[in-house]
């Protein structure tokens, strides 16, 4: 189990010593203290982004806590890196520039092989628009699968759902992008209509634009040519 520390946005004090405001506090019995207090004085700031920096410098060191900062509109504690001893950061970052040109290998390769996954499924995710909604043109479908499965997005297709091509899942991609593209939605939210609301308001247009891209398009008639000769 990791300790833990809070970075605050407040300026609170220590209950022990009070000294403060405080960027850094840990909970103990319940009250705020500084690192100092809790005997975590000595250790140093290692902010998250290099992953192999992070677990190696954790692993060498005897004692660590991991930082976490309150992201209030998604009301929950998101880390924002990690309290080590200095020797076992030194030590780190050491290991970390003996092996550099292996690891950038490494991840170029991951990077290619995302990217490759990223356009077989976005191509998947079009094609299941034009199977349920045959009548969308291939190029909105294709629009709206790049954007709903955008890889680090949180949108629809990169739910499990989504990812499964679960046929709600890809109904719910199409009428937002409807929504968004073919109506004045984002206009009444910029005017200070409520979501739902607006969304209610909007409704039967999205859904007549759906109905008819569920429709097969008839095939374009050939040329009409005479059995008379000339």
């Amino acid at each position: 189990m990791s300790l833990v520390v809070f970075e605050s946005p407040k300026h609170i004090h220590c209950a022990e010593c009070r000294r403060g405001p405080l960027r850094l506090v840990a909970r103990e019995a319940g009250v705020p203290r500084c690192l100092d207090c809790v005997d975590l004085g000595h250790l140093v700031y290692l902010p998250r982004g290099d992953a192999a920096l992070t677990r190696r410098a954790r692993e060498a060191s005897s004692l660590s806590a991991v930082v976490v900062r309150l992201h209030k509109r998604r009301h929950r504690y998101e880390r924002q890196g990690l309290l080590v001893e200095e020797e076992a950061l030194a030590r780190a970052e050491r290991a970390c520039l003996a092996d550099a040109e292996a690891r950038a290998r490494r991840r170029a390769r991951d990077r290619l092989r995302r990217a490759a996954e990223d356009t077989r499924f976005t191509a998947a995710f079009a094609t299941e628009i034009l199977r349920l909604f045959p009548g969308c043109p291939a190029d909105r479908a294709q629009a709206i699968a790049a954007h709903a499965s955008l890889r680090g997005s949180g949108r629809v297709g990169r739910t499990a759902a989504g990812r499964a091509l679960d046929e709600q899942a890809v109904s719910v991609a199409v009428r937002a992008a409807v929504r968004h593209l073919d109506t004045e939605y984002d206009a009444l939210l910029m005017a200070g209509v409520p979501r739902f609301a607006a969304r209610a308001r909007l409704a039967p247009r999205i859904d007549a634009i759906l109905n008819g891209w569920r429709e097969r398009p008839e095939p374009a008639a050939g040329p009409v040519l005479s059995d008379r000769a000339g």
